[in-house]
């Protein structure tokens, strides 16, 4: 099931296992196994890719990360299949997302001995892109009838959906406030008016796509794989000047 309805769907480059995670919620839909386990199950492939970076076995954590990406988009697809959205699963999938992204570019600082304030940059960088390309998919879900599980503003706390707690969709939006609280006053400053455009192509979409975390994670494994690891955190310092280069596009078509 799709986020957007048929006529506002893009390619998006960040969505590659969205194949083999429809497979693994379809597998799942009659069993006892929740979207929740699911996440869980992405947090530990994403723990074993860490650990394979940092004993060296670049090739096994290229397939962990990409494992992971496969789940990221599992649990959100099993929600779908058994009509158990939830601000739960959705604040603890974005909250275990932003700690692994933390972990794996420590990883890759300890392997490549290279410099900490780079590879802080390029973790702030990652998490710019992600947001620019999470702003632009949450508004066209929500001005297209999609997925609304996601918000635009996220000001204050959801009132908690079917089956969830009131006081676990508070506890963990708080804890979403701190992790991308930051993030989204940043990506939002620098493009406030998005929210009111009258466009956002499929063209455009799919190029932000890139920014996407199923993407970032594809280009982190195929460069292990390349043994190219000492130019990862160069590389997203470098790619998040196309957070300007999009903007500015995203506004030229909105004049």
């Amino acid at each position: 099931m799709s986020k957007l309805p048929k006529e506002y769907q893009f390619i998006d480059l960040s969505d590659y296992g969205r194949p083999f995670a429809k497979l693994i919620a379809n597998s799942l839909k009659n069993t006892t196994i929740t979207p929740i386990h699911v996440t869980i199950g992405f947090v530990i492939s994403g723990l074993l890719a860490i650990l394979c970076i940092l004993y060296n076995y670049y090739w096994a954590a290229a397939f962990f990360l990409v494992l992971k990406s496969i789940l990221d988009a599992a649990d959100g697809e099993l929600a779908r299949i058994k009509n158990q959205p939830s601000y739960t699963g959705r604040y603890l999938d974005s909250i275990s997302d932003i700690v692994l992204n933390l972990l794996i570019m420590v990883a890759i600082w300890y392997v490549t001995e290279g410099s900490i304030w780079y590879t802080i940059l390029a973790f702030i960088g990652l998490q710019l892109q992600g947001t620019l390309y999470n702003y632009y998919y949450v508004i066209l879900r929500n001005k297209h009838n999609g997925d609304t599980t996601s918000r635009i503003f996220e000001h204050n706390p959801p009132k908690a959906m079917n089956g969830e707690k009131q006081q676990t969709v508070n506890f963990l939006f708080k804890l979403y406030s701190i992790f991308y609280g930051l993030f989204d006053r940043i990506i939002y400053g620098l493009d406030r008016n998005a929210v009111d455009s009258n466009k956002l192509p499929n063209w455009l979409m799919t190029a932000v796509s890139t920014f996407g975390l199923g993407f970032q994670l594809l280009i982190i494994g195929i460069m292990f794989m390349c043994q190219l690891d000492q130019y990862i955190i160069p590389f997203f310092i470098s790619y998040s000047l196309f957070i300007f280069l999009f903007i500015g596009i995203r506004r030229l078509i909105n004049r």
